[in-house]
């Protein structure tokens, strides 16, 4: 089986329908949280992804939509969140209200979260070196698949793999370009796992942010990759 691993979106619908183009055929899709958030669109992005993605977990944007204060130190997040709560409708915000922390797929095969696998450190950031301090959170999984660093990589760890696909709306690994991963379920390790990046339309998401009247860092960021 093929599946598609998408996270992060941050409402970037230029960004993630390019990804979408430029998957190649996948069985199922799957995202790993933060489908809100930073960017113009989240309600269009919503509605995508709940189109196409065969589970979403929540990420700590989809979790606070409803309380965008929470971010007050961070103005981009904050307004972001602001715009999100303003722009989607009832039935969004109880499916986004409703996303579980954790989901397993391929017959419990792998596992898919936001952040930390731990409930108790849900919020923690886990960049790609550090994948091998979750050996203990392997168990009897072949995969765990996370996001919320925006930063894409994939890591050999207890005979498994840990993988983040890169954020699709968002990237802070230095590369602008939308990521994403396919995962082949009938390899191993991390022969299983092929990151993807592609570039998309920045200018268009720069002008709606603006237009959205949107802090100016978040456009300036989408073209640094940061």
């Amino acid at each position: 089986m093929k599946i598609g691993l998408i996270s992060d979106v941050h409402a970037n619908l230029p960004a993630l329908e390019t990804v979408l183009d430029d998957m190649p055929a996948v069985d199922r899709i799957y995202c790993a949280g933060d489908v809100v958030g930073y960017n113009p669109w989240p309600a269009e992005c919503v509605e995508r992804v709940r189109d196409v993605a065969a589970a979403t977990v929540r990420g700590n944007h989809d979790r606070t939509v409803e309380s965008p204060e929470r971010y007050r130190a961070n103005r981009m997040a904050e307004a972001g969140l602001e715009h999100a709560k303003a722009s989607l409708s009832a039935d969004q915000l109880e499916w986004i209200g409703g996303l579980p922390r954790a989901e397993t797929f391929a017959g419990d095969r792998f596992l898919l979260v936001h952040s930390h696998p731990a409930a108790e450190r849900e919020d923690a950031y886990v960049y790609p070196e550090e994948f091998p301090t979750l050996d203990r959170h392997m168990g009897e999984y072949d995969g765990i698949v996370l996001g919320h660093t925006h930063v894409q990589g994939v890591r050999g760890v207890a005979g498994g793999f840990v993988c983040n696909p890169g954020s699709v709306g968002q990237p802070r690994d230095g590369d602008p370009r939308a990521g994403y991963a396919v995962l082949d379920t009938t390899a191993d390790g991390t022969d299983a796992v092929e990151t993807h990046r592609v570039e998309y339309d920045v200018d268009r998401v720069a002008d709606a942010v603006r237009e959205a009247d949107l802090p100016e860092t978040t456009a300036e960021r989408l073209y640094e990759g940061k």
